[in-house]
């Protein structure tokens, strides 16, 4: 019996404003936090904008000294590389609000793989509360690629997606660039994991996923459901194109 999760949809007319719509469940679910709120970033071109968006419209409306970052996926890169998620979420985000270096815990994309893997699981392990044998972020954002694939869970390597591990070594189909990524275990264990996606050319994984169609499971992204905690997919009018009533 196929497990149909649920999942709170909502579909905007620009970009503008599902950054506006992401910006108010971030305040919020921060808000209610007691102590440390654990974030995980993605990195994209989407949310770039949002970065973007937070940084100018929610300096001081979002406390952020309770929000420890930590990172989705990286490749393996340096920090200073054009391609490094870090780089784009310090420059857009994290060095224009106010947040201690001491609660920004990148990936080392510098750093051997292997040993790197191993390193920010300990990391992780020791800064975020445990549920269910799993650290249980607060909040994950995730985007989505035209193969389906979601952090750096790509097709070809779905096992990712059950894996026991908290990060796993991944590595790109086309360019062979190895990352390190959160494993589906660890992400299906959030308390709250928001799906950001934007354009045309998501339109048709996006309709194969929501929909249940045969092409979805293949992608690695349809496997994630959280196992308590909320799943939002915010979409732009084009991502959305393909879906019934829209």
């Amino acid at each position: 019996m196929e497990f149909i999760v649920n999942y709170d949809l909502k579909i905007f007319q620009t970009l503008n404003e599902l950054s506006i719509q992401f910006a108010e469940i971030l305040k919020n679910e921060v808000s209610l936090a007691k102590n440390n709120f654990n974030l995980v970033l993605s990195g994209g071109s989407t949310p770039k904008y949002i970065f973007n968006y937070l940084s100018a419209n929610h300096k001081t409306t979002i406390e952020w000294n309770k929000i420890n970052f930590f990172w989705g996926d990286e490749r393996c890169v340096p920090p200073d590389n054009e391609e490094s998620n870090y780089k784009m979420a310090y420059e857009t985000l994290l060095s224009k609000v106010p947040v201690s270096k001491e609660n920004i815990f990148r990936i080392k994309g510098e750093y051997k793989p292997d040993d790197e893997a191993k390193r920010y699981s300990d990391l992780i392990t020791s800064k975020v509360n445990l549920k269910n044998g799993l650290p249980q972020f607060d909040l994950i954002i995730l985007g989505l690629g035209e193969d389906g694939h979601t952090a750096s869970i790509f097709p070809d390597q779905i096992q990712l997606i059950n894996d026991e591990k908290i990060c796993s070594i991944a590595v790109h189909p086309e360019t062979k660039q190895k990352r390190i990524t959160l494993t589906g275990s660890v992400i299906n264990n959030a308390r709250n994991v928001v799906f950001i996606v934007t354009g045309k050319n998501k339109s048709k994984v996006v309709d194969d996923i929501l929909n249940h169609k045969q092409d979805s499971k293949k992608y690695p992204a349809s496997f994630i459901k959280p196992l308590n905690g909320k799943l939002f997919w915010l979409l732009d009018k084009e991502a959305a194109s393909l879906l019934k009533g829209n």
